[in-house]
């Protein structure tokens, strides 16, 4: 489809070389051939009208007139009257040819992804008004570069709420904007190893392939540490001799268990101990159905917990915002490698959201989606109690995704390509494990951005598959 400039002509780029031989006309013709059997031009795209290519290239207008009309006679033009001069449909004799397209397969009847919020509730209204709103009182000085840790408004909107609904420490002037949590882990892993880390540890399960990228990417080695029912087992982290760890204390990522108590008092001690620090992703904690909401670890322990939050979950990726809250050690050094990495993250957005909570509706979104996601829920435990009744789900105390205990001996790979081929996305948790191991077969399933019918049926089409050999 080409494109449909609005408004005013569209610029293009042509030279004209009046030291040169060749005529002006033959000069403006050639380069407009070109452009258009390159593809440069493509079919149907508008061109800037004779008076104003005239004009910024220096000619006459009837220069360009009569380039036009030679070009429309060789058939790589097209004009009609009252309206624009448009590359012809049969043009582009040179263009590159596309490349085919890839087989889509069958229509997916539910894509069970994980980590995806419902983006149909995004809740475009608000943040409109939150964005008409910033724009309206943004100050001047806002519009410059600012501080590289954020607008000092959104700090100390975040951080109110962040006392207010996680129990966290948080200060403004120790909070750092960033552009969500592959940004935040980034810098915070970089300052580790300024300060002298050169080792960090990931939850197994968990995200090996985002811990390990994000280590490497900073010089750091990162090691595996096991999770069971109580979250993190702290003695085989001491026993790695790591000086830092990325945990999810409150909804453990994928497994879905609460850090407990005890736990949570034993990762701060190890911290205090080994002058070691933890990274708290604390990722969906404001989504809970079956108990009280669980305070962020870094209430605990402010001096030796980064915490990174954002609103991925809660909105949207696409907004990419997000923040840390900072350890007073490592708060210049957090500011400093923000400053080189961007600058700061873009003032109008984080303007927006910070009257998006202020004002109540962001509030207000959270208690909407968390009745919306609990009907999810509810959709997919009656569909595997109907279709699979063999399957047994955990995890299901918070956020948007659950996971699924296949029967033993089912082979968790030939249940994903199968369930593909019927059009069903399904995802292994061996993707989630250190050593890759699809053993014992476990799904991860998302449900957040599926519709109750969408998620009945999905595991309706797949429920022999998940009975595996009691099927």
């Amino acid at each position: 489809m080409p494109l449909q400039w609005a408004g005013l002509s569209p610029e293009l780029l042509l030279t004209v070389d009046r030291d040169g031989g060749e005529r002006l006309c033959a000069q403006l013709e050639r380069q407009l051939r070109d452009a258009i059997r390159s593809g440069r031009l493509q079919a149907g795209e508008r061109l800037p009208s004779s008076r104003e290519l005239a004009r910024v290239l220096g000619l006459s207008r009837g220069l360009v007139q009569d380039c036009y009309a030679q070009l429309q006679a060789e058939g790589y033009l097209v004009t009609r009257v009252g309206s624009a001069t448009r590359v012809a449909d049969c043009a582009q004799v040179e263009a590159v040819p596309a490349a085919p397209a890839p087989d889509a397969g069958p229509r997916m009847i539910a894509d069970f992804r994980h980590g995806v919020p419902d983006l149909r509730s995004f809740p475009i209204a608000d943040w409109l008004w939150a964005t008409r709103e910033a724009a309206r009182t943004i100050p001047t000085a806002e519009l410059d570069y600012g501080d590289p840790r954020g607008s000092s408004a959104l700090r100390e909107v975040v951080a109110g709420y962040l006392r207010r609904v996680r129990g966290a420490a948080a200060d403004p002037a120790r909070t750092v904007v960033c552009s969500g949590y592959a940004q935040g882990l980034g810098l915070a892993l970089r300052a580790l190893a300024g300060s002298g880390v050169r080792m960090v540890a990931y939850e197994d399960p968990g995200g090996p392939a985002t811990a390990t990228a994000a280590a490497e990417a900073a010089g750091l080695t990162a090691v595996p540490v096991p999770v069971d029912e109580a979250g993190v087992d702290v003695r085989q982290l001491e026993a790695t001799g790591a000086r830092a760890v990325i945990v999810t204390p409150a909804h453990q990522w994928p497994t879905g268990v609460v850090l407990a108590p005890e736990r949570r008092h034993a990762l701060t001690e190890w911290a205090a101990r080994r002058d070691a620090y933890v990274i708290e992703d604390d990722y969906d904690a404001e989504f809970r159905y079956d108990r009280e909401p669980v305070g962020s670890l870094q209430g605990l322990a402010a001096d030796r917990v980064i915490s990174i939050g954002t609103v991925s979950k809660s909105l949207a990726p696409a907004l990419r915002l997000g923040w840390l809250l900072c350890p007073p050690a490592l708060a210049q050094p957090l500011t400093d490698l923000k400053r080189i990495a961007d600058r700061g993250s873009p003032a109008l957005d984080q303007l927006a959201l910070a009257r998006l909570i202020e004002s109540g509706r962001y509030d207000r979104h959270l208690r909407r989606m968390r009745t919306t996601y609990a009907t999810r829920r509810t959709a997919l435990v009656f569909a595997l109690s109907r279709h699979a009744p063999s399957v047994r789900l955990s995890g299901l105390a918070a956020g948007f995704h659950a996971v699924a205990h296949l029967p033993s001996g089912t082979d968790e790979g030939a249940v994903v390509a199968e369930a593909r081929a019927r059009g069903v996305g399904l995802y292994g948790m061996s993707a989630c494990r250190s050593s890759g191991a699809a053993s014992p077969p476990q799904l991860v399933l998302g449900f957040g951005d599926l519709t109750d019918r969408a998620i009945i049926e999905g595991v309706e089409a797949v429920g022999d598959l998940l009975m595996g050999a009691d099927s």
